[in-house]
């Protein structure tokens, strides 16, 4: 198993599109990219999806070929196989980090989640989320705050792990 992401932070976007990427996400970007040599500069997938995902999706090289792998093992023509590759597939776009450690982001991604001036980082293990802050804090946080509030107090969220076998 590759490094993971971990952290979040906020970082501006230019008028270009570019952002620059957390110094730690890029290091797990080189780490799972098996093509990538020191002085070179890793490649990754951003996965944008349809009208219902409003962040992009950010997969290491190693991540998204074991999302192909399965993709490919699903039976030919089936709907599931269908549907995973014209999101894996169709709805993504390749790209690597620029020589200054930034990605640059096409006006379609930004449009599709709104994103102007500032993007905000948040880790998800083997991939990282882009997403607008207010998009984030309105939706996503909310959510999960809301879904927090009904646990007691007490509540200790590494039950959760109990009795699963990874």
């Amino acid at each position: 198993m590759s490094r993971r992401f971990r952290g979040e932070s906020h970082h501006k976007v230019d008028a270009k599109g570019r952002v620059s990427i957390p110094a730690s996400f890029r290091r797990v970007l080189e780490a799972a990219d098996p093509n990538w040599k020191s002085g070179e500069n890793p490649e990754l997938v951003i996965v944008y999806g349809d009208h219902r995902r409003n962040y992009l999706e950010c997969y290491t090289m190693e991540a998204i070929d074991e999302v192909d792998a399965k993709i490919d093992a699903l039976p030919r023509g089936s709907m599931e196989r269908k549907m995973l590759q014209r999101l894996f597939h169709g709805q993504s776009y390749p790209t690597n980090v620029d020589e200054t450690g930034r990605l640059v982001l096409p006006a379609k991604l930004r449009g599709k989640i709104a994103l102007d001036k500032e993007a905000f980082f948040i880790a998800a293990g083997d991939t990282f989320q882009i997403w607008n802050p207010e998009t984030y804090e309105q939706e996503e946080l909310a959510k999960t705050e809301e879904w927090l509030d009904e646990l007691p107090d007490d509540f200790d969220p590494l039950s959760f792990l109990d009795g699963k076998e990874g």
